[in-house]
């Protein structure tokens, strides 16, 4: 399994407490290279608002500062939230990065907001139950599909001449399995949060997939959250933050990202327990040998081609070397030094 299962990244730029955004932000570039150089196949970005222990809100603006610091992995968004977007900027701005970093570009879309109402009501998002609309016009902007008399047909898109990168749809609970593929879209499942299982979305996305240039056959991801450590009782330490912080996402409290022993410390009642215990079945935690097999096992139970991983540790340090550690147990291919010196000096 481990020889044909591709191994991906989503980081979502963690705001540990007693950090600030910035410092979260710069963090990104030192984990893009990490991840390059341990030889993960694409790293994605993800788009949330208002959240103040993740501070990927632009993640066009994190994909351009991760490929001009990269050689090899393709990067992306894990998604644009189309509902807070005008489908022409989409294509404007996705377009421009495929032209200055061909080939190596990923469009993931999603059709929900990303936050809550209040924000989504700044952003001046559009209800989800337009997405397939958006989606329609921001296809027809791509190829020139609009038919005639349509106010946009004579709309010359910037840059010309370019193509949009592949695009994935993205999914927590396979609304829009089908519709990815119908389009010949590939299909990202969001198993790092959503206790929904995998499989019916991926087996309703091949039953209604048609190839297309980008996928000649159906593509699925499977992003999962994971921690590595040296031993299990290191990366429970370490998974205490995200407990923590799954615990004040729904309890409304929300806040930076606590440290272990913040969390260690911290007080939880039987229903805390419950809630942190739900959240323990869907995250992955333990020596690289164990996530290693926990991680094979769920891509066989729902057949993903790609797995993506998401490791959100409160220690910039721990969260690069859970990634070097989880790279090597699957044995991924690394770049020569020469390669690396070259990709640095570059």
């Amino acid at each position: 399994m481990s020889d044909n299962l591709k191994l991906s990244v989503l980081d979502l730029a963690p705001v540990p407490e007693g950090t600030s955004a910035a410092d979260a932000l710069r963090a990104t570039a030192a984990f893009a290279e990490a991840a390059d150089r341990f030889g993960y196949h694409r790293l994605w970005y993800a788009e949330h608002h208002g959240i103040p222990n993740i501070a990927s809100a632009s993640p066009e603006v994190l994909i351009g500062h991760a490929a001009e610091r990269t050689r090899r992995i393709r990067v992306g968004s894990g998604g644009v939230m189309l509902p807070n977007h005008v489908p022409l900027r989409v294509v404007e701005t996705y377009r421009t990065l495929e032209a200055l970093y061909p080939g190596r570009i990923d469009l993931g879309i999603g059709r929900a907001g990303g936050s809550d109402s209040r924000t989504l009501s700044a952003l001046k998002a559009v209800d989800g139950g337009q997405f397939a609309q958006q989606m329609a016009e921001l296809i027809a902007f791509e190829t020139g599909g609009f038919p005639d008399g349509h106010p946009y047909q004579a709309i010359e898109v910037v840059p010309g001449e370019v193509s949009l990168p592949p695009i994935w749809l993205l999914g927590s609970s396979g609304a829009s399995a089908e519709f990815s593929g119908l389009n010949g879209f590939g299909y990202a499942f969001a198993g790092h949060f959503s206790p929904a299982p995998a499989a019916p979305a991926f087996q309703a996305y091949r039953h209604a997939f048609k190839p297309s240039d980008d996928f000649p056959g159906p593509k699925t991801l499977l992003c999962l959250a994971a921690i590595c450590a040296p031993s299990e009782e290191e990366a429970a330490y370490l998974a205490g933050s995200m407990e923590l912080a799954w615990l004040r996402l729904r309890q409304g409290g929300l806040r930076k990202l606590a440290s272990p022993q913040e969390a260690a410390d911290y007080a939880f009642t039987p229903q805390d327990h419950a809630t942190v215990e739900a959240y323990r079945r869907i995250a992955i935690t333990g020596t690289p040998d164990k996530v290693r097999r926990e991680i094979e096992a769920r891509a066989v139970a729902c057949d993903a081609d790609e797995v993506m991983v998401t490791t959100n540790v409160w220690d910039p340090e721990a969260r690069v070397r859970s990634l070097d550690l989880l790279a090597r147990a699957f044995d991924l291919p690394r770049p020569s030094r020469a390669a690396v010196e070259t990709q640095l000096a570059w």
